[in-house]
Protein backbone atom coordinates (compact mmCIF):
# COMPACT_ATOMS: atom_id res chain seq x y z
CA UNK A 1 0.00 0.00 0.00
CA UNK A 2 1.38 3.40 -0.91
CA UNK A 3 2.09 5.33 2.26
CA UNK A 4 0.41 8.39 0.74
CA UNK A 5 -2.86 6.53 1.23
CA UNK A 6 -2.44 6.24 5.00
CA UNK A 7 -4.21 9.54 5.66
CA UNK A 8 -1.24 11.76 4.76
CA UNK A 9 1.65 12.72 6.98
CA UNK A 10 2.10 14.61 10.27
CA UNK A 11 5.25 15.93 11.95
CA UNK A 12 5.25 16.11 15.76
CA UNK A 13 5.94 19.72 16.83
CA UNK A 14 9.53 20.66 17.51
CA UNK A 15 10.78 17.29 16.26
CA UNK A 16 12.00 15.63 13.07
CA UNK A 17 9.49 12.80 13.60
CA UNK A 18 7.10 12.51 10.66
CA UNK A 19 4.51 9.73 10.67
CA UNK A 20 1.66 8.50 8.54
CA UNK A 21 -1.63 9.61 10.06
CA UNK A 22 -2.89 6.02 10.29
CA UNK A 23 -0.74 4.10 12.73
CA UNK A 24 -1.23 0.96 14.78
CA UNK A 25 -2.21 0.45 18.42
CA UNK A 26 -0.60 -2.64 19.92
CA UNK A 27 -2.85 -3.25 22.95
CA UNK A 28 -4.71 -6.14 21.32
CA UNK A 29 -1.48 -8.09 20.81
CA UNK A 30 -1.61 -9.26 24.44
CA UNK A 31 -3.95 -11.98 25.69
CA UNK A 32 -7.61 -11.54 26.72
CA UNK A 33 -8.12 -8.54 29.02
CA UNK A 34 -4.72 -7.22 27.84
CA UNK A 35 -3.22 -9.84 30.16
CA UNK A 36 -0.63 -12.50 29.44
CA UNK A 37 0.55 -13.76 26.06
CA UNK A 38 -1.70 -14.02 23.00
CA UNK A 39 -3.01 -17.38 21.83
CA UNK A 40 -1.02 -16.93 18.63
CA UNK A 41 2.31 -15.14 19.02
CA UNK A 42 3.27 -15.86 15.40
CA UNK A 43 0.02 -14.18 14.31
CA UNK A 44 0.82 -11.12 16.44
CA UNK A 45 4.29 -10.90 14.87
CA UNK A 46 2.73 -11.19 11.41
CA UNK A 47 0.33 -8.28 12.08
CA UNK A 48 3.19 -5.97 13.14
CA UNK A 49 5.31 -6.91 10.13
CA UNK A 50 2.35 -6.43 7.77
CA UNK A 51 1.67 -2.98 9.27
CA UNK A 52 5.24 -1.81 8.72
CA UNK A 53 5.34 -3.32 5.22
CA UNK A 54 2.16 -1.36 4.41
CA UNK A 55 3.86 1.91 5.39
CA UNK A 56 2.75 2.29 9.03
CA UNK A 57 5.51 4.05 10.98
CA UNK A 58 3.69 5.01 14.20
CA UNK A 59 3.12 2.23 16.75
CA UNK A 60 1.46 2.92 20.08
CA UNK A 61 2.22 0.59 22.97
CA UNK A 62 2.86 0.35 26.71
CA UNK A 63 4.83 -1.96 28.95
CA UNK A 64 1.73 -2.43 31.13
CA UNK A 65 0.06 -4.25 28.21
CA UNK A 66 0.52 -7.86 29.20
CA UNK A 67 2.43 -6.63 31.22
CA UNK A 68 5.66 -6.63 29.17
CA UNK A 69 4.15 -8.99 26.57
CA UNK A 70 3.26 -6.46 23.88
CA UNK A 71 6.63 -4.72 23.93
CA UNK A 72 8.43 -8.05 23.77
CA UNK A 73 6.39 -9.04 20.71
CA UNK A 74 7.14 -5.68 19.04
CA UNK A 75 10.85 -6.29 19.64
CA UNK A 76 10.61 -9.85 18.33
CA UNK A 77 8.79 -8.73 15.19
CA UNK A 78 10.59 -5.51 14.26
CA UNK A 79 13.97 -5.16 15.99
CA UNK A 80 16.31 -3.77 14.70
CA UNK A 81 13.70 -1.10 13.99
CA UNK A 82 13.35 0.75 10.67
CA UNK A 83 14.87 4.23 10.92
CA UNK A 84 11.54 5.98 10.27
CA UNK A 85 9.52 3.96 12.83
CA UNK A 86 8.21 5.99 15.78
CA UNK A 87 7.25 3.90 18.83
CA UNK A 88 5.13 5.79 21.37
CA UNK A 89 4.66 4.31 24.82
CA UNK A 90 2.87 5.37 27.98
CA UNK A 91 3.35 5.31 31.74
CA UNK A 92 1.06 5.73 34.72
CA UNK A 93 -0.32 2.25 35.44
CA UNK A 94 0.82 -1.15 36.61
CA UNK A 95 -0.70 -4.62 36.44
CA UNK A 96 -0.41 -6.64 39.66
CA UNK A 97 -0.84 -10.43 39.51
CA UNK A 98 -4.63 -10.16 39.85
CA UNK A 99 -4.73 -8.50 36.41
CA UNK A 100 -6.23 -5.23 37.68
CA UNK A 101 -5.16 -1.77 36.55
CA UNK A 102 -3.52 0.24 39.32
CA UNK A 103 -1.96 3.73 39.30
CA UNK A 104 1.84 3.83 39.07
CA UNK A 105 2.53 7.55 39.37
CA UNK A 106 5.27 8.00 41.97
CA UNK A 107 8.69 9.16 40.73
CA UNK A 108 10.00 5.66 41.43
CA UNK A 109 7.15 4.01 39.51
CA UNK A 110 7.58 6.29 36.49
CA UNK A 111 11.34 5.87 36.39
CA UNK A 112 11.03 2.09 36.66
CA UNK A 113 8.42 2.17 33.89
CA UNK A 114 10.82 3.96 31.54
CA UNK A 115 13.49 1.35 32.20
CA UNK A 116 10.98 -1.49 31.67
CA UNK A 117 10.01 -0.03 28.29
CA UNK A 118 13.66 0.46 27.27
CA UNK A 119 14.56 -3.09 28.20
CA UNK A 120 11.57 -4.84 26.64
CA UNK A 121 11.65 -2.78 23.43
CA UNK A 122 15.43 -3.04 23.15
CA UNK A 123 15.99 0.71 22.95
CA UNK A 124 18.52 3.17 24.41
CA UNK A 125 15.96 6.01 24.46
CA UNK A 126 12.17 6.22 24.10
CA UNK A 127 11.05 8.49 21.24
CA UNK A 128 7.76 9.67 22.80
CA UNK A 129 6.40 8.82 26.25
CA UNK A 130 2.83 9.71 27.23
CA UNK A 131 1.99 10.25 30.88
CA UNK A 132 -1.42 8.62 31.25
CA UNK A 133 -3.51 10.07 34.05
CA UNK A 134 -5.75 7.34 35.45
CA UNK A 135 -8.93 9.43 35.82
CA UNK A 136 -12.10 7.38 35.98
CA UNK A 137 -13.89 4.92 33.72
CA UNK A 138 -15.70 7.95 32.31
CA UNK A 139 -12.49 9.66 31.22
CA UNK A 140 -10.18 12.42 32.38
CA UNK A 141 -10.54 14.06 35.78
CA UNK A 142 -9.14 17.42 36.93
CA UNK A 143 -6.18 17.46 39.31
CA UNK A 144 -2.52 18.45 39.14
CA UNK A 145 -0.18 16.26 37.06
CA UNK A 146 2.81 18.57 37.61
CA UNK A 147 4.79 16.11 39.75
CA UNK A 148 4.51 13.32 37.18
CA UNK A 149 5.30 15.53 34.20
CA UNK A 150 8.33 16.94 36.03
CA UNK A 151 9.65 13.39 36.52
CA UNK A 152 9.34 12.73 32.78
CA UNK A 153 11.00 16.07 32.00
CA UNK A 154 13.92 15.05 34.22
CA UNK A 155 14.21 11.69 32.43
CA UNK A 156 14.14 13.65 29.15
CA UNK A 157 17.04 15.82 30.35
CA UNK A 158 18.96 12.59 31.07
CA UNK A 159 18.40 11.37 27.49
CA UNK A 160 16.14 8.41 28.33
CA UNK A 161 13.07 10.09 26.77
CA UNK A 162 13.20 12.33 23.69
CA UNK A 163 9.67 13.79 23.71
CA UNK A 164 6.69 13.90 26.09
CA UNK A 165 2.97 13.46 25.52
CA UNK A 166 -0.12 13.18 27.71
CA UNK A 167 -3.04 10.77 27.85
CA UNK A 168 -6.50 10.87 29.45
CA UNK A 169 -6.08 14.53 30.40
CA UNK A 170 -8.13 17.71 30.52
CA UNK A 171 -7.34 20.99 28.75
CA UNK A 172 -6.22 22.47 32.08
CA UNK A 173 -3.80 19.58 32.60
CA UNK A 174 -2.35 20.10 29.12
CA UNK A 175 -1.74 23.76 29.96
CA UNK A 176 -0.18 22.85 33.30
CA UNK A 177 2.18 20.35 31.63
CA UNK A 178 3.21 22.94 29.06
CA UNK A 179 4.57 25.17 31.84
CA UNK A 180 7.02 22.32 32.61
CA UNK A 181 7.96 20.86 29.21
CA UNK A 182 6.99 20.76 25.55
CA UNK A 183 4.03 18.48 24.81
CA UNK A 184 4.02 16.84 21.36
CA UNK A 185 0.79 14.82 21.54
CA UNK A 186 -2.38 14.24 23.55
CA UNK A 187 -4.13 10.87 23.58
CA UNK A 188 -7.74 10.96 24.81
CA UNK A 189 -11.04 9.17 24.34
CA UNK A 190 -12.68 10.56 21.20
CA UNK A 191 -14.74 9.15 18.36
CA UNK A 192 -17.81 9.80 16.24
CA UNK A 193 -20.14 9.35 19.22
CA UNK A 194 -17.96 10.73 22.04
CA UNK A 195 -16.83 14.29 21.31
CA UNK A 196 -16.12 15.91 24.66
CA UNK A 197 -12.73 17.07 23.36
CA UNK A 198 -13.92 19.10 20.36
CA UNK A 199 -12.55 22.38 21.72
CA UNK A 200 -9.29 20.78 22.88
CA UNK A 201 -8.66 19.25 19.44
CA UNK A 202 -9.06 22.62 17.78
CA UNK A 203 -6.79 24.33 20.31
CA UNK A 204 -4.08 21.67 19.86
CA UNK A 205 -4.39 21.95 16.07
CA UNK A 206 -3.55 25.66 16.31
CA UNK A 207 -0.39 24.68 18.22
CA UNK A 208 0.51 21.89 15.79
CA UNK A 209 0.19 19.28 18.56
CA UNK A 210 -1.02 15.80 17.63
CA UNK A 211 -4.33 14.53 18.99
CA UNK A 212 -4.54 10.73 19.07
CA UNK A 213 -7.99 9.30 19.87
CA UNK A 214 -7.95 6.12 21.88
CA UNK A 215 -11.09 4.07 21.31
CA UNK A 216 -11.44 5.60 17.78
CA UNK A 217 -14.06 2.93 17.06
CA UNK A 218 -15.79 3.04 20.45
CA UNK A 219 -13.45 0.83 22.47
CA UNK A 220 -14.92 -2.18 24.24
CA UNK A 221 -18.38 -1.57 22.72
CA UNK A 222 -18.03 -0.76 19.02
CA UNK A 223 -19.78 2.27 17.56
CA UNK A 224 -23.30 1.49 16.36
CA UNK A 225 -25.33 3.98 14.40
CA UNK A 226 -27.86 3.62 11.60
CA UNK A 227 -26.50 6.86 10.10
CA UNK A 228 -22.98 5.40 10.11
CA UNK A 229 -24.16 2.12 8.60
CA UNK A 230 -26.13 3.91 5.87
CA UNK A 231 -23.13 6.05 4.95
CA UNK A 232 -20.95 2.95 4.79
CA UNK A 233 -23.41 1.21 2.48
CA UNK A 234 -23.39 4.17 0.10
CA UNK A 235 -19.59 4.26 0.06
CA UNK A 236 -19.11 0.51 -0.29
CA UNK A 237 -17.10 0.54 2.95
CA UNK A 238 -17.50 -0.84 6.46
CA UNK A 239 -18.95 1.33 9.24
CA UNK A 240 -15.60 1.21 11.04
CA UNK A 241 -13.76 2.43 7.93
CA UNK A 242 -16.16 5.37 7.70
CA UNK A 243 -15.68 6.15 11.41
CA UNK A 244 -11.90 6.24 10.90
CA UNK A 245 -12.20 8.36 7.75
CA UNK A 246 -14.43 10.79 9.67
CA UNK A 247 -11.68 11.23 12.26
CA UNK A 248 -9.06 11.88 9.57
CA UNK A 249 -11.25 14.58 8.05
CA UNK A 250 -12.21 16.04 11.46
CA UNK A 251 -8.84 17.79 11.93
CA UNK A 252 -5.38 17.55 10.34
CA UNK A 253 -3.68 16.98 13.72
CA UNK A 254 -5.64 13.77 14.42
CA UNK A 255 -3.55 10.59 14.24
CA UNK A 256 -5.21 7.17 14.30
CA UNK A 257 -3.97 4.08 16.14
CA UNK A 258 -6.66 1.43 15.58
CA UNK A 259 -5.62 -1.92 17.00
CA UNK A 260 -6.22 -5.46 15.84
CA UNK A 261 -4.70 -8.92 16.12
CA UNK A 262 -5.79 -9.87 12.58
CA UNK A 263 -3.94 -9.12 9.33
CA UNK A 264 -7.24 -8.94 7.40
CA UNK A 265 -8.68 -6.44 9.89
CA UNK A 266 -5.44 -4.44 9.80
CA UNK A 267 -5.72 -4.09 6.01
CA UNK A 268 -9.35 -3.00 6.37
CA UNK A 269 -8.35 -0.30 8.90
CA UNK A 270 -5.52 0.99 6.71
CA UNK A 271 -7.83 1.20 3.69
CA UNK A 272 -9.86 3.84 5.57
CA UNK A 273 -7.15 6.30 4.55
CA UNK A 274 -8.41 6.13 0.97
CA UNK A 275 -12.01 7.06 1.83
CA UNK A 276 -13.08 10.63 1.15
CA UNK A 277 -16.33 11.67 2.79
CA UNK A 278 -18.49 14.23 1.01
CA UNK A 279 -19.75 17.34 2.81
CA UNK A 280 -23.23 15.76 2.82
CA UNK A 281 -21.99 12.60 4.53
CA UNK A 282 -19.87 14.61 6.97
CA UNK A 283 -22.92 16.67 7.91
CA UNK A 284 -24.97 13.51 8.51
CA UNK A 285 -22.22 11.96 10.64
CA UNK A 286 -21.74 15.18 12.59
CA UNK A 287 -25.32 14.66 13.82
CA UNK A 288 -24.54 11.25 15.35
CA UNK A 289 -23.29 12.67 18.65
CA UNK A 290 -26.17 15.14 18.99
Amino acid sequence: MSETLLGGRFTFPGTSLTVQRIGYGAMQLAGPGVWGPPKDTDGAVAVLREAVTAGVNHIDTSDFYGPHVTNQIIRQALHPYPAELVIVTKLGARRPPDGSWQPAISPEDLTAGVHDNLRNLGLDALEIVNYRAMGSIHGAEEGSIAEQVAVLADLKSKGLIRHIGLSNVTAAQVSEAQTITDVVCVQNNYNLAHRTDNALIDDLALQGIAYVPFFPLGGFSLLQSSTLSAAADRLGATPMQVALAWLLQRSPNILLIPGTSSVAHLRENLAAGQLKLSQKILAELDGVAA
